[in-house]
């Protein structure tokens, strides 16, 4: 069968037709991409038309711009009307025209499939729900309880006390508007009025109101909805906000806010990603970099370092995202590291723009990667297509950028001068960058933290992959948050006891969900859920 469809000009074409048969009466109604008309004129002018060999029914064919109806003008239960001359083929489905009265409406949708990329109907048109997301408790004691998000009842074995502090830590997409327009097909499935900023900010909030996480590490966040709306928002919730927009003009940015009550600001360290004098960096990425000190009155804490970035997209420039993940790591190793050598607390979130078990991934994870022969199309694992092969030079960034192959700031050696009262104004470099000597060309990248998942990336019980943006083309994992612990810290196994380097220990995380589960809802963004991506959750103890 072929699809069919109706044009907004009271006209229905049949698409194995011969020409264009007048389907409606001018008064028929347009409401924003749909049709909506009397179910007694489409009887009327469609009973005897020639179309039973080009129209689709919902849950019958998978590739449909089909006619549906809307539940705003009948009941779910009821069954859409035969259209067709001959109803022998069909009666299986036992639809009857009458049905529907007279005054009922039926809802024809615009939508057009032109497209193998196109999504078929399985993936647009569902039914809006509310996704529901448990939280999943790490403490072995805990190990088989779970909340419902919105029970704010805490755990008594994880309450706070003299000796620890507890904090939450949100990484958040939010999807910047101007981005959304610029790629409106990755939106095709959705409803028109979801997309608007007007409708998204206010779901957007809620959520941030709702989860009242006291760390945020927001991704494309636009910088001129960031001055009008969100950071007067978030800072009338008790939050400071620091903010740090993308280079090259570009409309979004990347944002660090934190609660008064539970953190002081020590240093705020933006990383620009873009290089005018080194033509691998010609993009116009950014992290940024935080150092918090909790408040906690009875007890000295060390302090956190929050780090939050969006890395390069491009699938196929994967040596542009290790070099960007390199300048990250090395302002976090200048800003955490401490007096005794050992580096404070680490929480890094973001969108990564890689997937699990990626050789970037895994270079997070594991603090080595060996790239000889790697592809640089293979570096994030977002495609496995044959383009990209260009293989990663060695090394992969050139010496003048002052990052060592341990991904920490190169000091240059210099000769010893006399020192005047004039050179005491001159800018000394940071304490805490680290003198190397020169390094002789190797394909080893490493770096010192030692780094886990809050989450697993699959199920345990399925093996089925977890996913944090769903949009028209595709859904995965490209969202973390990274924390320093031991290696025998394994998020994937809720209820395993965690010694830690730097103190930190996770508590509880936001369970997320599959793909099938976001398009029971129509994917994302939806009616409730107002980005491509979900927000990121975990809860975290620093022992004191």
């Amino acid at each position: 069968m072929e699809a069919w469809r109706c044009v907004r000009k009271s006209y229905g074409h049949c698409v194995v037709g011969r020409g264009r048969y007048p389907m409606f009466s001018h008064h028929s109604r347009s409401l924003g991409r749909d049709w909506t008309t009397p179910w007694e004129n489409l009887q009327r002018c469609c009973w005897n038309r020639h179309i039973s060999s080009c129209m689709r029914w919902p849950g019958h064919y998978s590739q449909v711009p089909y006619p549906y109806f809307s539940s705003r003008h009948f009941s779910l239960n009821w069954r859409p009307p035969c259209l067709f001359e001959s109803r022998t083929q069909f009666q299986y489905c036992n639809w009857r025209p009458d049905n529907l009265s007279q005054t009922s409406l039926i809802h024809l949708s615009s939508y057009v499939m032109n497209a193998e990329g196109d999504e078929p109907s399985s993936k647009r048109r569902k039914h809006q729900g509310v996704i529901k997301r448990n939280w999943e408790y790490m403490c072995s004691h805990d190990k088989e309880k779970t909340k419902i998000l919105g029970d704010k009842n805490v755990d008594p074995k994880c309450e706070d006390s003299e000796n620890k502090f507890d904090f939450s830590v949100m990484s958040y997409n939010i999807l910047s508007q101007d981005l959304l327009e610029d790629n409106s097909h990755l939106y095709r499935h959705c409803r028109r009025p979801v997309l608007h900023w007007s409708f998204r900010f206010p779901n957007i909030l809620k959520e941030i109101k709702h989860f009242d996480a006291d760390v945020l590490c927001l991704q494309e966040v636009q910088e001129d909805h960031y001055g009008a709306e969100i950071r007067p928002s978030l800072e009338s919730l008790g939050y400071h906000c620091e903010y740090k927009m993308r280079t090259g003009r570009k409309p979004d940015g990347c944002a660090i806010c934190f609660k008064h009550s539970k953190f002081s600001l020590l240093s705020v360290n933006p990383v620009e990603f873009y290089r005018p004098d080194i033509s691998l960096l010609d993009r116009d990425n950014v992290g940024l970099v935080l150092l918090l000190q909790p408040k906690i009155p009875c007890a000295a804490s060390p302090a956190i370092c929050v780090a939050n970035t969006h890395l390069l997209y491009n699938p196929r420039r994967g040596d542009i995202k290790l070099t960007q993940l390199a300048m990250l790591l090395a302002e976090i190793s200048s800003v955490a590291h401490q007096k005794d050598g050992s580096f404070c607390p680490i929480v890094m979130c973001g969108d990564f723009n890689s997937v699990p078990g990626s050789p970037l991934y895994s270079f997070i994870k594991e603090g080595k990667l060996n790239y000889e022969g790697l592809a640089i199309g293979k570096v994030s694992g977002q495609e496995q297509s044959s383009r990209g092969q260009r293989i990663l030079s060695i090394p992969i960034w050139p010496p003048n950028l002052g990052i060592s192959q341990n991904c920490v700031y190169e000091v240059q050696q210099v000769p010893k001068v006399e020192k005047t009262d004039s050179d005491l104004t001159q800018t000394q470099p940071k304490q805490t960058e680290v003198l190397v000597t020169a390094e002789k060309l190797s394909s080893n990248l490493q770096h010192h933290f030692s780094l886990s998942s809050v989450y697993s990336h699959y199920f345990p019980d399925t093996g089925i992959p977890e996913v944090t943006t769903c949009h028209s083309r595709s859904a995965i994992t490209v969202d973390y948050i990274f924390y320093s612990a031991e290696k025998e810290d394994v998020a994937g196994h809720p209820g395993a006891e965690v010694a830690l380097v730097g103190g930190l220990k996770l508590l509880a995380r936001l369970s997320l969900l599959t793909e099938q589960d976001l398009w029971t809802v129509n994917g994302l963004p939806n009616e409730n859920n107002s980005s491509d991506h979900l927000p990121l959750l975990a809860k975290f103890r620093l022992e004191l």
